[in-house]
């Protein structure tokens, strides 16, 4: 008998996403990327940093040899402009987008290898619960996921990520999304993105980082 319950969530799911994320941007680096990223307040420019950001530093909590349970690793973090991202990581703008996506490409690729290489036993700092390498390689997905989508619709892009790894990093940081709808609709909902029938878009949101139980 087959269980219904979707797999772990692994470093092979974060470069999938990323590469996904990257075959889909990278159609579009003629276009004006200081358009406004979706609902977001942030360009198209500053979300992809933002992205890039988040996956270094989720590789960052899980690196040092004794991780921090209770504070973030202490990059200096800086914003360009007031409102913008606090990044710790920024892009070259000589690069143009071609090198924005260069470095969201390598930022996933730290995370992937991290994930990869360190115990699964292993627990570090996150403001949504100290969490697992399986637990931040899904924060990273999910933000590569729908970070990639507000990006998509301020460049006119389609974009929609396989379902299988929608469902995976629902099942592992959303124990509480509504079900009846597809996985793809459901985790824009769940991170305030989409309405699903009877359902407005929630205002508040978040993920539960802490390690399932067995």
């Amino acid at each position: 008998m087959t269980s219904s319950t979707p797999g772990p969530v692994t470093a092979d799911d974060v470069t999938l996403a990323v590469r996904s994320a990257l075959a889909t941007l990278r159609t579009a680096t003629a276009s004006d990327w200081t358009v406004k990223a979706g609902s977001l307040d942030w360009d198209c420019w500053e979300t992809v940093e933002h992205l890039a950001d988040d996956l270094f530093s989720y590789a960052a909590q899980l690196a040092p040899a004794d991780p921090p349970q209770d504070t973030h690793v202490p990059f200096g973090w800086a914003r360009k402009r007031p409102g913008g991202p606090a990044n710790a990581v920024t892009a070259d703008p000589e690069g143009g987008p071609a090198g924005l996506l260069q470095v969201l490409d390598a930022c996933g690729a730290m995370l992937a290898a991290i994930v990869r290489t360190v115990p699964p036993t292993v627990r570090a700092h996150h403001v949504f619960g100290v969490s697992d390498p399986e637990g931040f390689a899904a924060m990273g997905v999910v933000e590569t996921l729908v970070h990639t989508h507000d990006v998509a619709t301020g460049l006119g892009l389609p974009w929609t990520p396989p379902a299988d790894l929608c469902a995976r990093v629902l099942h592992r940081l959303f124990p509480d999304a509504p079900t009846g709808a597809a996985p793809w609709p459901t985790l824009l909902h769940a991170t305030g993105r989409a309405d699903l029938p009877a359902r407005p878009r929630p205002t508040t949101w978040r993920w539960h980082g802490e390690p399932r139980p067995a």
